[in-house]
Parts: structure tokens; sequence; C-alpha cells
């Protein structure tokens, strides 16, 4: 079973949020540069716009973040970085 819990909040570092892929809760946590990577925007000055960017493309950040707790991804919490949204390099 693959879902995400609790709502997402704000935090020192970006926005916190949990999923569970496979009966393993997992805490994730979403950077403000990863978000502005993110969002067309580009805004990260005030909480409430990373939380308005979270909500945009919540499917796509938990969706990546469950596939990273699936392949066995470590950390505590699960940091997402802009470098983890980076398009695979091909030759």
């Amino acid at each position: 079973m693959n879902q995400q819990l609790n709502q997402p909040s704000l935090s020192e570092q970006g926005v916190t949020f949990t999923v569970v892929v496979d009966s393993v809760k997992r805490e994730c946590l979403i950077t403000p540069q990863a978000l502005q990577k993110l969002s067309a925007l580009g805004r990260e000055d005030s909480e409430a716009d990373m939380l308005e960017i979270f909500h945009a493309y919540e499917a796509n950040i938990s969706g990546v973040a469950r596939r990273l707790v699936a392949a066995g991804v470590a950390g505590s919490p699960l940091v997402m970085s802009a470098e983890t949204f980076n398009s695979p390099r091909t030759r």
C-alpha cells in the first residue's frame, strides 16, 4: 500500500511530509531550492509560497519520494534537494 500521511508542514529546512510505502512510514523533506526548481514562479520568499508550490507539485513530489523509499534510499528525514529532480543524462 502506497500513500501519503499527515499534512505537509513548514520547517526551517523546507517542507516536511510523510509517505508510506509497503507499510514503511518515512519522514521526508523537500528543500526550498527543490521547490523553486519545480516551480516556474521561483518564489521562496514567504512560507506560504513554499506550501503553495508544494501543493501545486504534490503528486510529483510524493511520487518521487515513494520511489526513493522503495529503492532503499537512506536518510531520516529523506531529503529531496534540487538535484533530486534533475533529468537523467543520456548520451
